[in-house]
C-alpha cells in the first residue's frame, strides 16, 4: 500500500479536499486503484449535530455515515463509495481507545497520547486503506489521506505525529502541503511568508522551495478556476504533478489519461445558454450565502445542467425573506426574493432541520404548484410539498403542519417516526442507504419511475427524522397528490408527485449524494430537463426505454435487463 497524504497550512478553506481528490483522479487516471480517508482534528464523533452555518452541510455515506463534505468530493471525483470508517476525527479515536482501556487492552498501562493514540490513528488508517471501494475485490494501490485543519492546530498535533511514524512504518510515503500564495493589490506580488511559515510547523516558485526544503519541480501552482473544479486535475497533469508522486512512491506506470476529464471541463467552460434555479433555503447568512450548506445540491444540478448542455444559474433565496414578516421588516429582502423565485426557470427546495423559514419554503411550494413552474423537493422540501397541498387543496385542513413545528397541530400531515430517539441527536435518525419501491398501479407512466429507467426499485441515501403522515396518504391520493414509491413495508412514503403538472415532484430521500459527474441523478436531471424545456425528450432515452439499454439505478449500478 501507497499513502499521499495532504496537509495545509496559513489558513483553512484553501481546497485541500479538492487538490486531494484531484490528486486521486490523477493516479486513477494512471490506472491506479485509489481509496481516501479524510481526517477531522476535531472531538465529535462526527459531523452530524454541526450546525451547517459553521461546517457546511452534512454529508451522508452509504453505510449511514455522518461526514464531512470532503467525502462527497472523493466520491464525485472518483467515482467510488465510501464508508463511515474513511472519516477519522478525534472522537471516534479518543472512544476507540478509552473503549480498549476499560476492556483492559492496555495491559495496565498508562494510557498516554504516545504510544496508544497515535497507534490506534495509524491501526485505522491501514485498515480502512485496504478496503475496496470502487467495487473490485483487492485492496487498492494508494491511499490519499487529508488532514482537515491547519498544521500548527492544536488538535492536530496526534494525528500529525502519528502520519510521522506511519510514514517510517511503511515506506512509500508522500507529503503534499497546500498553501496559500496571496498576492497584494497593492504591491502587485506574490507574498510566501505564509507558506514558508505553515511548512516550517517562476520567482515565488524558487524562493518557496528554498525556503521548504523541496526541489522547485516540485513546488506547483493551482490558481483559482471558479467554478470549473473539473480544471484541478488538468492543471495539476500539465505540471507534472503525476511524476513527482510517482516519483516519491516507486511506482512505474502509464502516463494519465484525462480525456475525459479534459472534455467535461471543457464543455462547462463553453456552455451558454443558461438555466435558472431558485434554491430556496434556510441556512444562509443575513451577510453573506452559506453555500457550502447545500454542497453537493449544487454539484448535483451542475452535473444535471452540464448534460443537458446548459449553463446553470442559481438564485439563493433565503426562505425567511419570501415571508410575511420580511414584507413588514425588510421590504427590500422580500421583494428581491420574489422576484427571484418569479424569475426562476425551476424551484429547488432542500432539506433542513427546524421551523425557521419553513413557512416561506410552503410559499415557494405554492408558488410553483399553482404557476406550474418544474419543482423538486428534498427530504424537508417533499415535506412543505405535502404540508402546502393540505393547506390548499383540502379545504379542511388550513392548519396542516409538520409535529416538527407545532405539536399540537390538529392536521399532522409529518410525524416523527416511531423507531428515532427524542433524547439523543446524534446518529440516530433513519440513515444511509435504504430501498424505495416504485408504485405504479394505475399510474403507469409515474415521472419518477421514468426518469430512473422504469426499474423496480432504487437505494438512494437518507437522513431524516419525520416521515409523511401514513394515516392521511389515502386522503391525498383522492385528491391527487399520488406516492408513487414506497418503502419496502409500502407505509413510508419515498416519492410524491402530482398530477396534471409538468414537474413537481418531491422526494424524502437526497438523491444529491450519489450524483456524479457524467452520471447526473435522474431526479435533478427531470428538474433541469423541465426547466429547459427538454423533459419529454429525457424520459424517451431514459435508461428501459429503447431497446438494448440497461435499466440501472441512476447512478451506473445495473439493477435489471
Amino acid at each position: 500500500m501507497k499513502y499521499v497524504v495532504v496537509t495545509g497550512g496559513g489558513m483553512s478553506g484553501l481546497g485541500k479536499g479538492v487538490t486531494s481528490s484531484s490528486v486521486g483522479v490523477l493516479l486513477q487516471a494512471c490506472g491506479l486503484r485509489v481509496t481516501c480517508i479524510k481526517i477531522d482534528p476535531y472531538l465529535n464523533i462526527d459531523a452530524g449535530t454541526m450546525s451547517p452555518f459553521e461546517h457546511g452541510e452534512v454529508f451522508v455515506l452509504q453505510d449511514g455515515g455522518e461526514a464531512d463534505l470532503d467525502l462527497g468530493n472523493y466520491e464525485r471525483f472518483l467515482d467510488v463509495t465510501l464508508t463511515s470508517d474513511n472519516n477519522i476525527t478525534t472522537g471516534k479515536i479518543n472512544r476507540t481507545v478509552m473503549e480498549k482501556e476499560r476492556r483492559g487492552a492496555y495491559l495496565g498501562k498508562t494510557v498516554q497520547v504516545v504510544p496508544h493514540v497515535t497507534d490506534e490513528i495509524q491501526d485505522w488508517i491501514q485498515r480502512v486503506a485496504h478496503a475496496p471501494v470502487d467495487g473490485k475485490e483487492g485492496p487498492p494501490d494508494v491511499c490519499v489521506i487529508e488532514l482537515g485543519g491547519t498544521v500548527g492546530d492544536i488538535e492536530s498535533c496526534p494525528f500529525v505525529e502519528a502520519l510521522a511514524e506511519l510514514s517510517y512504518r511503511v515506506g512509500d510515503f508522500c507529503l503534499i502541503h497546500v498553501s496559500h500564495v496571496p498576492v497584494l493589490s497593492a504591491v502587485g506580488e506574490q507574498k510566501t511568508k505564509p507558506t514558508q511559515h505553515s511548512v516550517r510547523t517562476g520567482y515565488a516558485r524558487e524562493k518557496l522551495a528554498r525556503s521548504c526544503h523541496v526541489s522547485s519541480g516540485n513546488v506547483l501552482s493551482l490558481h483559482d478556476v471558479g467554478k470549473n473544479v473539473w480544471r484541478v486535475p488538468i492543471l495539476l497533469r500539465d505540471q507534472k504533478a503525476h511524476e513527482a508522486v510517482l516519483r516519491v512512491l516507486n511506482l512505474d506506470v502509464k502516463e494519465p489519461d484525462l480525456k475525459e476529464w479534459t472534455a467535461r471541463a471543457e464543455l462547462f467552460d463553453a456552455l451558454v445558454e443558461p438555466v435558472r434555479i431558485a434554491l430556496v433555503g434556510k441556512y444562509m447568512g443575513l451577510t453573506r450565502i452559506n453555500k457550502d450548506a447545500y454542497f453537493s445540491v449544487e454539484k448535483a444540478l451542475m452535473h444535471a445542467s452540464v448534460a443537458l448542455r446548459k449553463k446553470l444559474a442559481v438564485d439563493w433565496v433565503p426562505a425567511e425573506d419570501l415571508e410575511d414578516g420580511t414584507a413588514q421588516e425588510n421590504p427590500n429582502a422580500y421583494k428581491a426574493a420574489w422576484n427571484k423565485l418569479k424569475g426562476a426557470d425551476g424551484i429547488l427546495v432542500p432539506g433542513g432541520f427546524g421551523d425557521r423559514g419553513v413557512e416561506g419554503k410552503i410559499l415557494a411550494a405554492k408558488h410553483a404548484r399553482e404557476n406550474r413552474i418544474p419543482y423538486l423537493g428534498i427530504c424537508l422540501g417533499m415535506q412543505v410539498a405535502v404540508i402546502e397541498f393540505a393547506r390548499s387543496v383540502l379545504l379542511d385542513m388550513q392548519d396542516a403542519n409538520s409535529t416538527e413545528f407545532d405539536a399540537e397541530t390538529k392536521n399532522p400531515c409529518v410525524v416523527f417516526m416511531p423507531e428515532g430517539s427524542r433524547t439523543h441527536m446524534g446518529g440516530t435518525m433513519r440513515l444511509g442507504s435504504r430501498r424505495t419501491y416504485f408504485h405504479h398501479d394505475n399510474h403507469v407512466g409515474c415521472m419518477a419511475a421514468r426518469l430512473y429507467g422504469n426499474v423496480s426499485y432504487v437505494d438512494e441515501r437518507h437522513r431524516h427524522r419525520y416521515e409523511v403522515n401514513p394515516e392521511m396518504v389515502a386522503r391525498f391520493e383522492e385528491a391527487g397528490l399520488w406516492f408513487s414509491g414506497r418503502d419496502e413495508s409500502g407505509e413510508r412514503m419515498e416519492i410524491v408527485e402530482l398530477g396534471e403538472h409538468p414537474f413537481y415532484v418531491g422526494v424524502q430521500f437526497h438523491p444529491e449524494f450519489k450524483s456524479r459527474p457524467g452520471k447526473p441523478s435522474p431526479v435533478f436531471t427531470g428538474l433541469i430537463a423541465a426547466a429547459c424545456g427538454q423533459l419529454e425528450s429525457v424520459l424517451q432515452q431514459s435508461h428501459g426505454e429503447s431497446n438494448g439499454f440497461e435499466k440501472t439505478d441512476g447512478v451506473g449500478k445495473v439493477v435489471e435487463k
